[in-house]
């Protein structure tokens, strides 16, 4: 992952606040462009190019991530609503059933058996050229080491 997206996702707990705001000259951000809401940031990567934030540890590990417990003022969106604790999906209970499940999907016996399959494209024979193109596993040429 890139420090970027790893700021992005650990803006409420420090170090990462405190390196958010150095990066953005003492300030937090504009509130539209924080981590607010676990289902925008997936509609966001699935559907704009641009956006290609991975999932970082804490997804699997680390619940406190997702809750602004320090009461950081974070501002208020366009729409008006204030940023707190981040947004889960309707399907997790908490941010403790959040990181629960997505850790069993992980350790699930569906993700041991297909796991070669993603070490091809991240890692393999499906990361460049055809074969990378026959998975969709193609991005904007600028973003290849050596463009």
């Amino acid at each position: 992952s890139s420090a970027g997206a790893v700021l992005y996702y650990l803006l409420r707990l420090e170090p990462f606040t405190s390196e958010a705001i150095r990066l953005q000259g003492g300030r937090f951000d504009v509130a539209d462009r924080l981590f607010d809401s676990i289902p925008e940031t997936w509609r966001s990567c699935m559907s704009n190019m641009s956006d290609v934030k991975e999932l970082i540890p804490e997804f699997y590990t680390l619940p406190d991530f997702l809750r602004n417990d320090a009461q950081l003022p974070l501002g208020t969106m366009q729409a008006g609503n204030a940023l707190g604790d981040a947004h889960l999906p309707p399907w997790a209970a908490s941010a403790e059933g959040f990181v629960e499940l997505h850790r069993a999907a992980l350790e699930s016996e569906y993700v041991s058996e297909h796991l070669h399959l993603w070490i091809d494209l991240i890692f393999g024979c499906k990361q460049r050229g055809r074969a990378a193109a026959e998975a969709l596993n193609v991005f904007y040429y600028l973003t290849y080491e050596g463009a």
